[in-house]
């Protein structure tokens, strides 16, 4: 293993501190706990609904880079690919509550589920009054008709933007809700990975995959995709991801989208303008417009190399949502 670290036992508390350290004015700490991080004006505007998350640590900027003005109001941070503790996520709950609710907003993954339904009871003895919505974007993690099965990835940017967006209308907890489950419903996610990771406390990669090879769908901990196949030329995984997003939904002639072409954490800049190109090359030939585009580092897995593409169906209700400004020290959309 060779990383740029300390102790392994430290990598998750020795990120949180150095984050904090250079961005104070924009996040803090709750009780100092490494595991508690909020925005620095959390709790502070009577009447909004807050946005809690979670998850373990290894994906940034995902989940702690999504907390910030027009985004999330706190995160709860585990250790490496770990789910943090439903005490944690209560602390978070009451840090950033004002009054209206929070909404908790995460991927679809066994610990948090867990430990999140937990941090609801614990929410609801303090008269705290929580919704729940699970990101499940990734078209590999499940059939078609088991949407409710499948893990949330790279497109939980859209459903920070858009439940941020309408959080920071001073809309109600309904609404905030319904905006963030109606983002997810209509996003879809198809993942390329070439390379393992390694999680610093183990010391030895996740999985084992040939310099030639690729596997289609698989999952930011490693989880197994669908088909493991020699290495490709970009323009033909792009076109393979794409035909599986777009039938998935299904889309159609003549949507508006916006889309993510997302590396894992190793994958070069230049390649993902690459895919980016045929991606919209696909688009165009089937009269599907893109509105905004992001391209970069969104949710990655440590130093896997891979990419994803991430499609959003937009109507006239998300479209200016998507569009809001918003800031984070992680993620920032000024127009």
């Amino acid at each position: 293993m060779k990383k740029l670290i300390n102790n392994p036992e430290d990598f998750a508390k020795e990120t949180i501190e150095g984050i904090i350290a250079a961005h104070p004015e924009s996040l803090k700490l709750v009780n100092d706990s490494w595991h508690c991080v909020i925005r620095s004006d959390a709790g502070t505007k009577p009447g909004k609904v807050a946005i809690a998350t979670g998850g373990g640590s290894g994906h940034l900027p995902v989940f702690l880079g999504y907390v910030g003005q027009g985004l999330a109001d706190g995160v709860s941070v585990g250790n490496v690919f770990a789910s943090p503790s439903a005490e944690a996520m209560h602390e978070v709950d009451k840090a950033i509550n004002n009054g209206a609710g929070v909404l908790h907003l995460y991927g679809r993954y066994g610990g948090d589920i867990m430990n999140f339904g937990m941090a609801s009871d614990l929410d609801e003895i303090e008269n705290i009054k929580v919704t729940e919505v699970l990101v499940s974007d990734d078209v590999a993690s499940a059939q078609k008709g088991n949407e409710n099965k499948r893990r949330g990835v790279a497109g939980m940017l859209f459903a920070y933007k858009a439940a941020g967006a309408a959080a920071e209308k001073m809309l109600p907890l309904e609404e905030v809700t319904r905006i963030a489950q109606k983002t997810v419903d209509n996003t879809r996610t198809m993942g390329v990975a070439l390379t393992s990771c390694t999680v610093p406390e183990v010391g030895t990669p996740t999985f084992a995959i040939a310099d030639d090879e690729m596997e289609i769908g698989m999952g930011i901990h490693g989880e197994p995709g669908i088909t493991r196949t020699k290495l490709q030329p970009i323009d033909k995984i792009v076109e393979k991801l794409t035909d599986k997003i777009l039938t998935d939904l299904p889309f159609a002639s003549d949507d508006t989208v916006a889309v993510i072409v997302n590396g894992l954490g190793a994958t070069p800049k230049e390649e993902l303008y690459i895919a980016y190109r045929k991606l919209k090359q696909i688009l165009s030939s089937k009269n599907i417009k893109i509105h905004r585009k992001y391209i970069g580092e969104y949710a990655t897995s440590l130093e896997m190399a891979g990419m994803s593409i991430s499609i959003l169906k937009l109507d006239e209700e998300l479209l200016p949502l998507i569009d809001a400004k918003c800031y984070s020290p992680f993620f920032e959309q000024s127009r």
